[in-house]
């Protein structure tokens, strides 16, 4: 007779209880700082530092200047530093001003790039290794 009414403000909302595996950053956010993201991350702001997830969708609007790590990229906005990603798609509205590291590369035509390519081959996961100085590595 007299049970509580559940309403919106009563839920928790966050990755884990909703199964989000992605993250969203909107045209009106502008960051100053470097961001790391376990999941995948849809970015239409402006960034200004590093970016780490485990994917990247730029939109065409979007900036980031900093360094960019990704196991997979799409890239449509522009970039002011370096990528580095297993499976890099760069779209035709793309500029990028820096070097390119990748596994697999994909450009449409149209797309801008001033920097160097670099060719990855598939890294063989393995055990984290310690590296001293002088490349002698730590038992």
């Amino acid at each position: 007779m007299f049970s509580k009414k559940h309403d919106s403000t009563d839920r928790q909302f966050n990755s884990s209880s909703t199964g989000s595996t992605f993250s969203v950053l909107g045209p009106d956010i502008a960051v100053s700082g470097n961001l790391a993201a376990k999941m995948d991350l849809h970015l239409d702001g402006k960034i200004d530092g590093d970016i780490g997830c485990a994917a990247l969708v730029q939109g065409e609007a979007s900036e980031v200047t900093g360094m960019v790590v990704a196991e997979s990229a799409r890239i449509a906005g522009k970039i002011k530093g370096s990528i580095t990603a297993d499976v890099l798609v760069i779209l035709k509205t793309a500029r990028i001003e820096g070097d390119v590291t990748y596994g697999s590369l994909t450009i449409e035509e149209g797309a801008q790039v001033d920097g160097k390519f670099t060719h990855r081959e598939a890294e063989v996961e393995a055990e984290p290794r310690l590296m001293l100085a002088g490349g002698t590595e730590a038992i």
